[in-house]
């Protein structure tokens, strides 16, 4: 059976009435995400799904007519991956937004795709608990967009990243199917493991409508937090680098540069700071958290950086208020291409050194923040905007995505891929692999109606 557009558009509204938005502002947001990448043209329609039933009959619909699907959550997404262009149906999941089950005693919560992060996690402390993966956007993005992505965080360095905090998945397939993945249990091996398999997977596999989630008691004992200014990027690189070296453990440990640490100086109204010098943010938490913070701030110390060393809770997220600042800093310059590569903790020094040739060669600034503790870094290029990207700033990237990936690194940590690094998947992952992927994306999606021209196109 095949329709016309207007056809598909009939049969979404006979099927679910108001939940089918063709309002011009609601078809014009859908096209974009936070990433600076818009669809040319609005979808179709943005569908708001209530339910399951909702998502079922609108990939049913879509299966049947061969019409492409773009599933999103709260679109605050850095790689265009969630945005929807001319022909597509925008499926929202965002009012699925429940907390169905909590239980403090298997620390497992059960939730909807479109719960915000910070909502869950204000949900959860009465109980006690608390799910670990803490992205900078926590406040505004969902659960269901933080697996999809495959999110991390400021905590990524201790409590692990989106990927270690799921412990299964309900997703509806592009024909209409229902599969529920994975397990309650901590432990679990039957089959393959296709919950890992959607985490990250960017809807182009299948849509998340519910997820079991591994949770953690929530910390208690000291937080202690160290700032440790050091002369040159390079030099507070080395730094994180004998932290990682030593065994320690810290719970957070960011790095700002000059350029990055100069502009949130200059947004949240502070004195500036000593030019050319970058900063590493670093807490520690728990029983051990006093004499964690110790060993780190001798180590920082030796290494060549000017510490602080603070027992406060308070002053400790006044600290750490400036490095989740960034965002709106490089907002305040221009407009931004946030991006993300990831490298062996070691070899951050040498990343940072591949990013001030790149600068040097291009003539231009790139802001550069990392969460030093899983070497995860994020290279910010500001542009005249809005508008695309300059092809200078294309450029300058692919230097910096070839060099992480030359240091043993890759293209992105957590962000995804989208449809911003779509062009460079294959040189990390080669030709073998990235056909095998793309294989096993037509298993679960025969018609390749997902998310296309994200990721594997």
């Amino acid at each position: 059976m095949t329709h016309t557009a207007p056809g598909v558009l009939e049969a979404l509204r006979a099927a679910l009435g108001d939940r089918v938005d063709v309002s011009d502002a609601a078809r014009h947001a859908a096209r974009a995400d936070k990433s600076g990448h818009a669809a040319d043209d609005p979808p179709l329609a943005v569908v708001h799904a209530r339910d399951v039933a909702d998502v079922q009959t609108t990939l049913r619909l879509a299966s049947e007519t061969a019409t492409p699907v773009v599933p999103q959550g709260a679109r605050t997404g850095l790689a265009g991956g969630a945005n929807a262009g001319a022909g597509e149906i925008a499926l929202s999941v965002r009012g699925m937004d429940r907390l169905l089950e909590v239980r403090a005693d298997d620390l497992i919560a059960v939730v909807e795709p479109g719960i915000l992060n910070a909502d869950l996690n204000a949900a959860l402390a009465p109980h006690g608990l608390w799910w670990a993966p803490d992205p900078a956007s926590r406040a505004i993005s969902t659960v269901g967009g933080n697996i999809a992505t495959g999110a991390g965080g400021l905590l990524c360095a201790k409590y692990g990243v989106v990927r270690d905090a799921v412990l299964g998945l309900d997703v509806v397939l592009a024909d209409g199917r229902l599969l529920s993945l994975g397990h309650r249990t901590v432990k679990g091996v039957t089959g393959l493991d296709l919950t890992s398999l959607f985490i990250g997977s960017e809807g182009t596999l299948g849509v998340i409508v519910g997820a079991t989630l591994k949770l953690r008691r929530l910390t208690t004992g000291d937080v202690c937090t160290i700032a440790a200014t050091f002369p040159t990027v390079r030099a507070a690189a080395g730094g994180s680098a004998a932290v990682t070296a030593a065994g320690v453990q810290p719970a957070i440990m960011e790095l700002m540069d000059a350029a990055s640490l100069a502009a949130v100086h200059a947004l949240l109204g502070l004195p500036d700071p000593t030019p050319g010098a970058a900063q590493l943010t670093i807490q520690t938490d728990g029983a051990a958290a006093r004499t964690e913070a110790e060993q780190i701030a001798a180590i920082l110390t030796a290494a060549g950086g000017s510490v602080a060393l603070s027992h406060d809770r308070e002053e400790g997220e006044r600290l750490l208020a400036i490095r989740r600042s960034m965002h709106p800093a490089m907002e305040s310059l221009g407009t931004t291409l946030i991006e993300d590569v990831s490298v062996p903790r070691s070899a951050l020094p040498a990343m940072f050194d591949e990013i001030a040739r790149i600068e040097r060669d291009y003539g231009m600034t790139i802001p550069t923040v990392a969460h030093a503790g899983d070497g995860n870094l994020h290279p910010n290029f500001i542009y005249p905007g809005p508008g695309e990207v300059p092809a200078e700033v294309w450029a300058a990237a692919d230097e910096l995505f070839r060099a992480a990936l030359r240091l043993g690194g890759t293209l992105t940590g957590e962000h995804g891929v989208g449809v911003l690094k779509r062009r460079w998947l294959a040189d990390e992952l080669g030709d073998d692999q990235w056909r095998i992927q793309h294989e096993i994306a037509r298993v679960f999606d025969p018609k390749g109606i997902l998310n296309p021209g994200k990721v594997f196109a």
